[in-house]
């Protein structure tokens, strides 16, 4: 009898230290990152989201519902999307050096100006991520066209023309859905 019940209890203690290992590895997964932004959603796909060939501009099919703003990492592309699933805008954008991985996001933090990491000065920066220590956000280039990164320095900056900063601004407020898709 005693041989039985010291089994009973090693089987509850390796379930229960199972269950919490568990548990622990769902709530690191969920946990903001040491700057305090989320992580990206698991749930989000990985894939390449499909795109209509014939409009490239158009939003493409499985990057979310609702509000958004839908950032395509591969075509450099923003689709700002009211609450009805409409796009609002659309506009090309030019990426730093550090991407961030696919999934869903929040905005976390604006300002209204700022000099950017490549010592540029920007305007309307809308941080949604941060990649190994690189904080990503939407930023317009103060008094000039958009350049091309110098990929030595790693930025997170994805630059935008100053009429599409303003309307990213009024859209994406502190909490907005940020979807990164491929």
């Amino acid at each position: 009898m005693a041989g039985s019940s010291s089994t009973v209890v090693a089987g509850l203690t390796a379930a229960a230290v199972g269950t919490i290992g568990f548990l622990a590895h769902q709530a690191s997964a969920n946990a903001p990152d040491a700057f305090g932004a989320p992580r990206a959603s698991a749930s989000a796909a990985a894939s390449k989201a499909p795109r209509d060939r014939r409009n490239p501009a158009a939003l493409p099919a499985g990057s979310g519902t609702g509000e958004r703003v839908v950032y395509s990492v591969d075509d450099d592309r923003v689709w700002l999307v009211g609450e009805n699933g409409k796009v609002r805008r659309t506009f090309t954008v030019t990426p730093g050096s550090v991407d961030p991985p696919p999934g869903a996001y929040v905005v976390t933090s604006r300002s209204r100006a700022t000099t950017g990491t490549d010592g540029v000065p920007v305007e309307h920066v809308v941080r949604f991520a941060s990649v190994g220590g690189v904080v990503v956000g939407f930023s317009a280039a103060v008094g000039g066209p958009r350049r091309t990164p110098d990929p030595a320095v790693r930025t997170g900056g994805i630059r935008e023309s100053r009429a599409d900063g303003d309307a990213m601004w009024l859209f994406a407020t502190i909490g907005e859905r940020v979807v990164v898709i491929r």
